[in-house]
């Protein structure tokens, strides 16, 4: 915490500069979706431009979360926490992309084969 009006105008100066920074991300994010000179991949928004924009709002999001949210000074314990945030995040999208890949033929399923015949019938 700030004691000394010296500690709190070097916080302002700090929360004005991740602000400039946050600004210029999402400046830098709509460059990226509409100027060719900044599109990577293939011509128009594609899968690559997709992921520099997420990379982009990734560490948007870190500033975020350790500068205005104050997580780079909790203890170990709230670390832990928002790591297993990102865990059971990235289990839920490998399962959804299981479950893409390898779908559920069955007639009782939306979207199942017509005539299709299940191992149990």
């Amino acid at each position: 915490m700030a004691d000394s009006p010296e500690d709190i105008k070097k916080k302002v100066k700090s929360y004005l500069l991740v602000g400039g920074v946050l600004f210029l991300g999402t400046y830098l994010t709509y460059k990226v979706a509409t100027t060719e000179v900044l599109d990577i991949g293939k011509h128009g928004f594609d899968t690559a431009d997709c992921l520099l924009g997420f990379l982009i709002a990734t560490i948007k999001a870190t500033l975020v979360a350790a500068i205005f949210m104050h997580l780079n000074h909790e203890k170990k314990a709230i670390y832990w926490i928002f790591f297993g945030s990102f865990v059971t995040a990235a289990s839920l999208a490998g399962l959804t992309a299981l479950a893409y890949f390898s779908p559920i033929h069955d007639k009782f399923f939306p979207g199942a084969k017509a005539g299709y015949v299940g191992q149990h019938d």
